[in-house]
């Protein structure tokens, strides 16, 4: 089983920058494909950014290339998110996401949730205009 904790969310205003991370555990965390995704209110799930095992691939969402740097340290088990020039449009729940099993190919396949095993239980992040 694998366990994924998401922190660092708040309250931020425009503009501003928020560091989220992700601790995994349970598994070896180098084996993990990991992804950053984000639900607004009545809105769907959607893809933020993912990174490869070895961390020499990354992937963004177009609504937040530029602004957004998703990074892993496979020493300490952790994935994170730094996120700068907030909007408010960035406001939702975000999760922390994670797979251990399936062998990525093209950066379509890093933006489907289904291709996730396992979730955290988010982390707030509200951007204030």
């Amino acid at each position: 089983q694998v366990q994924l904790v998401e922190s660092g969310g708040g309250l931020v205003q425009d503009g501003g920058s928020l560091r989220l991370s992700c601790a995994a555990s349970g598994r070896t965390f180098s084996s993990f494909t990991m992804g950053w995704f984000r639900q607004a209110p009545g809105k769907e799930r959607e893809f933020v950014a993912a990174i490869s095992r070895s961390g020499g691939l990354t992937y963004y969402a177009d609504s937040v290339t530029g602004r957004f740097t998703i990074s892993r340290d496979n020493a300490k088990n952790t994935v994170f998110l730094q996120m700068n020039s907030l909007k408010p449009e960035d406001t939702a729940l975000y999760y922390c996401a994670a797979d251990a099993t399936r062998i990525p190919y093209g950066s379509m396949w890093y933006e489907a949730p289904e291709n996730y095993d396992y979730w955290g239980q988010g982390t707030q992040v509200t951007v204030s205009s």
